[in-house]
């Protein structure tokens, strides 16, 4: 099996360690095999190894992840619309173009967290056959919802412990990686349950995690209310997707007990924070935006679990959107070391990764990522995308490729 060796002068091997100066990485297939300084990991190397010297200015560092996508979407005005208005041929193959754009963004791994008739399974299996460019995908096949709840249209209906158990065995027959439950309403759903209401009792949300987890299935829970955040944490779910502590007045109410027990738990949170962050900001006003954003300032400085998550496909959440997202916590105050974890090391704890990816490391995926610049400095390096090798796969992003070939 051939060999790769990239060599640079800076390579981030994970967030948690400094920097590795004049370091190589040594990739065998779909592993890798050394990585560290230069001297350390050339002895590794086959004398015909395929040699990748990259310039001074580029840092390679692990490939990203996206913990929260909806590859079902497109992310234009109407994405509902859109995907009831397409059938799966035609919905299958716009998921494959926007996996490709996750690729290019550097994403080597992607939560899907509610698709239609598990095209998301069937997307995961072509690439990870090598016909189709795209990241790792995890898929939640359709999410469990209430009888009209939020996201009913893809196919996730359920009510009472009988039907919710079932429908959690039916998903793991159809090959889901995770469970998603939406434990409250959403905005996505015309004539849906407000964002902030409770949609099932917490007894049937206990259920649902006990039938995933009897399945070895890790449950992700969309909350944006205090009561479903309050049920999510009761039931054990995994990771619980935004977070966003509203009450029925549309004000914040971090409670500081909950608060507390996710910690205890090692709960992760993906707040998915909208990629046009800073548009919802302006739109509100610097007071209201504030107050919107202060409970995510008070989980990081408490220690919450953070991963990072653009919540893609929903109106104008392209797939490209990542580094937005993560500048969302320089805002806060976050540092960058501790960002770049939310995408690498911290987002592969969460979804069960840990020991496969989020790392440059002997006997990893080879999920690497090429950019010019030193994200450290700047969260804006990780937009100039050099190379991505994908489990060993190179990939160049097409709108280098482009650049490459005009010159």
């Amino acid at each position: 099996m051939s060999q790769t060796l990239i060599t640079a002068r800076r390579i981030l091997l994970d967030p948690d360690r400094p920097q590795a100066q004049d370091g190589a990485v040594l990739v065998e297939g779909d592993t890798i095999v050394a990585a560290g300084a230069r001297e350390d990991v050339l002895p590794h190397a086959e004398p015909d190894c395929q040699t990748l010297d990259l310039p001074d200015g580029a840092t390679v560092l692990p490939g990203l992840i996206d913990s929260h996508v909806h590859l079902a979407f497109d992310a234009g005005p109407e994405p509902v619309t859109t995907l009831t208005g397409s059938d799966d041929a035609t919905l299958l193959l716009g998921m494959a173009g926007r996996a490709r754009h996750l690729l290019d963004a550097g994403i080597t791994t992607a939560r899907d967290l509610g698709d239609r008739g598990g095209l998301a399974v069937r997307l995961r299996e072509a690439i990870a056959a090598g016909t189709v460019a795209g990241p790792r995908i995890l898929a939640a096949t359709a999410p469990l919802t209430a009888s009209k709840g939020h996201c009913w249209f893809l196919g996730g209906e359920a009510e009472g412990e009988q039907e919710i158990r079932a429908r959690v065995r039916s998903n793991a027959e159809n090959g889901a990686d995770v469970i998603k439950v939406m434990v409250t309403g959403g905005g996505l759903t015309p004539g849906g349950p407000p964002i902030w209401q409770l949609q099932f009792t917490p007894q049937d949300i206990a259920a649902a995690v006990d039938e995933a987890h009897l399945l070895g299935l890790p449950v992700a829970a969309h909350a944006h209310g205090v009561q479903g955040i309050a049920a999510a944490v009761a039931a054990g779910v995994d990771t619980i997707e935004h977070c966003s502590w509203l009450t029925e007045d549309g004000s914040c109410d971090l409670r500081e007990d909950l608060l507390a027990d996710i910690i205890a738990r090692g709960i992760s949170v993906c707040p998915a924070n909208h990629p046009n962050w800073r548009l919802f900001a302006d739109r509100v006003g610097p007071k209201k935006a504030a107050e919107l954003f202060a409970p995510l300032r008070q989980m990081a400085e408490q220690g919450v679990h953070l991963v990072a998550g653009t919540d893609a496909g929903v109106p104008r959440a392209g797939f490209g959107g990542l580094v937005s997202s993560l500048e969302f916590f320089e805002h806060i105050d976050v540092p960058r070391d501790r960002i770049i974890a939310m995408a690498t090391t911290n987002a592969a704890r969460a979804l069960g990764l840990d020991g496969q990816t989020g790392r440059l490391a002997p006997g990893y995926r080879a999920d690497v990522l090429v950019v010019d610049g030193n994200p450290l400095d700047t969260l804006d390096a990780l937009r100039t995308v050099r190379i991505v090798l994908a489990a060993g796969r190179p990939h160049i992003p097409h709108q280098r490729a482009l650049r490459t070939a005009a010159h």
